[in-house]
């Protein structure tokens, strides 16, 4: 639930799920993809919490998350419709964090840093959503190569870091003089859903 703080403040776009879960729960998984020369790990983890309480004059709202623990959450001015928010309510956090790192050959780049963010709402009337994105590149020469330990050194326009590989065939593709793209991006997205109704009410 810490992390799920920050997460109202770093999303990607507006998501309006069917609210079909009947408790906090969270859920995800990871998938990796290679290619010659490229190779992308995504993160992706689904958080439901319940809204236990709502203080309309700070904006805060106080949420339950699955293992129970309570934390309070400012909706910032990016969450429209909070007057739309009632005790009971879950909100539903979709976090993504995904590193894709492609070779450059031949090291022809400049060693730079870039940063992006997107920030987006929900409609006006709509369910009470947000959400943003942030992604940072980097480009980073290549200073070592270690075959037998599978590490990588990398100089970027900050620092110098050792990357560990796993696959022992993209490493034979790198050598030194070569650069390496590195893009890291996260993102999320958060609504508000309506709490299930319960079953007994369902049959009326």
């Amino acid at each position: 639930m810490n992390k799920l703080v920050a997460l109202t403040a770093v999303s990607l776009s507006i998501a309006f799920a069917p609210a079909f879960a009947q408790k906090p729960s969270v859920d995800g998984g990871t998938v990796t993809k290679t290619t010659p020369g490229k190779g992308t790990t995504a993160n992706v983890v689904r958080i439901t919490a319940s809204v236990e309480a709502i203080d309309p004059a700070t904006r805060t709202v106080t949420l339950k998350g699955p293992r129970g623990n309570v934390v309070d959450v400012v909706a910032g001015p990016e969450v429209r419709n909070f007057d739309q928010i009632k005790v009971g309510d879950l909100l539903v956090v979709r976090y993504m964090e995904a590193l894709t790192l492609e070779l450059k050959k031949g090291g022809a780049g400049i060693r730079e840093r870039s940063e992006k963010q997107d920030v987006a709402r929900a409609p006006q009337g709509g369910q009470p959503a947000a959400g943003a994105a942030r992604q940072v590149t980097v480009l980073a020469d290549v200073l070592a190569v270690d075959p037998k330990k599978m590490i990588v050194t990398l100089r970027g326009p900050k620092r110098t870091v050792e990357l560990k590989l796993r696959d022992p065939e993209q490493i034979k593709l790198i050598k030194v003089g070569d650069q390496v793209q590195a893009t890291y991006t996260e993102a999320a997205a958060i609504s508000i859903e309506p709490a299930p109704k319960p079953a007994a009410e369902k049959k009326k």
